[in-house]
């Protein structure tokens, strides 16, 4: 028996789910288009074989950000691009979170506090690389927005993929190693500062909303305990250790820029109430169990991580930045006598993408090995 993926939980207990809570637009658009993937509804390729004439069908994917029958192929295709900005240089993983007591704020104002989190991430690493002290160098880094844990349950936090090395003001290169050169103690103090100063701005000057558990900090002593507890709260980051070699770069940001809250291959069972699913306990060094939610619950924790409409959630900053990588990794490799890892997908059509990735010729029939003429677009008609 098939494991049921996250399309069969939506078809059994969506309707279910709309009679307790009403999604926001954006989580309602997620909905159909999963409901949808892959069905018919969002059109087919045909194709017919020339020296048979075997029929074979393709059906249409979604492709919105939240399917996790749409992410394969682009995410291989943004970490193919990836490739020509990547250096032979050392690499670091830094993990920016937030206490989970400003949960409920930023919940209420996502756009805004996942803004927040972008702005201090990123203002924390400019000031500390750049200081004399640490680095003294402009470096490049990507930032990556994730809003869950493995539990689904709603954890934002930034995962930054930062160049360990950069350009001094002489653009000269600079870099200390393999070991990692910012002190911890100094970008919890920083991103602190940066993350809580825009926030009380925001309170300042109305922009923020409460709804839901967050009620309570439309009252003014309410919020200033919620500041002042934050201020004495631990703002703990994490960095992993240096990446092995440029390759190891391009395959680790693939596990993160195209993750969704949960995958099919993590739902074990479902049945007429219930949704099991495999978990990381992390205190438990990371090992699997097994979680059970209904699958009203199931539902209501896989659309709090539907990202705004059109929010960007892969940033580049630095080197990195789109305006000025060409000309500033053209002289870090220089610097560096490194070559420019080439793109192997760039300009290729779908067909070939996918004999390259995954073996799969999708020109050659499946009943007589013949080839199949070029597919033909059919769309469904809507009313």
């Amino acid at each position: 028996m098939n494991k049921p993926t996250v399309q069969d939980i939506f078809r059994r207990f969506y309707p279910a789910y709309l009679e307790k809570y009403s999604p926001s637009p954006e989580q309602a658009k997620a909905v159909r288009n999963i409901l949808n993937c892959k069905t018919g509804a969002y059109g087919a390729n045909i194709s017919v074989c020339e020296d048979c004439g075997a029929v074979q069908i393709h059906y249409n994917s979604c492709r919105n950000r939240c399917c996790p029958m749409c992410q394969a192929i682009p995410k291989e295709m943004w970490m193919d691009a990836r490739r020509e900005d990547v250096l032979d240089a050392p690499y670091f993983h830094l993990v920016f979170t937030v206490p989970d007591i400003l949960n409920p704020v930023i919940y209420s104002n996502q756009k805004l506090l996942y803004d927040t989190l972008y702005h201090a991430a990123s203002a924390t690493i400019q000031e500390l690389t750049s200081d004399p002290k640490h680095l003294g160098a402009s470096v490049g880094y990507i930032c990556i927005l994730h809003t869950w844990g493995s539990e689904m349950n709603f954890h934002p936090h930034i995962h930054t993929i930062l160049l360990g090395g950069g350009l001094t003001p002489k653009n000269e290169w600079k870099d200390n190693g393999t070991e990692f050169f910012l002190p911890i103690w100094a970008i919890s103090k920083v991103f602190r500062g940066k993350y809580m100063d825009e926030l009380k701005n925001l309170w300042n000057t109305d922009q923020l909303e409460f709804h839901g558990t967050a009620e309570k900090y439309r009252n003014h002593y309410e919020f200033k305990e919620l500041i002042d507890s934050c201020y004495d709260a631990e703002w703990v980051p994490y960095c992993k250790k240096t990446f092995n070699g440029a390759q190891s770069v391009i395959d680790y940001l693939g596990k993160y820029t195209h993750r969704i809250a949960i995958s099919n291959h993590r739902i074990i069972h479902m049945d007429d109430e219930n949704v099991t699913f495999s978990v990381k306990d992390y205190r438990k060094e990371g090992q699997w169990k097994e979680l059970t939610l209904s699958g009203i619950e199931f539902i209501r924790h896989f659309l709090m991580h539907v990202p705004p409409r059109r929010f960007v959630r892969i940033r580049h900053y630095g080197l990195l930045c789109s305006r000025s990588k060409h000309k500033k990794l053209t002289l870090c490799r220089n610097l560096l006598g490194c070559k420019k890892y080439l793109s192997r997908l760039r300009a290729k059509e779908m067909p070939e993408i996918l004999k390259q990735l995954y073996g799969i010729n999708i020109c050659v029939c499946k009943s007589c090995g013949g080839h199949l003429g070029k597919p033909q677009l059919r769309i469904p008609q809507r009313c």
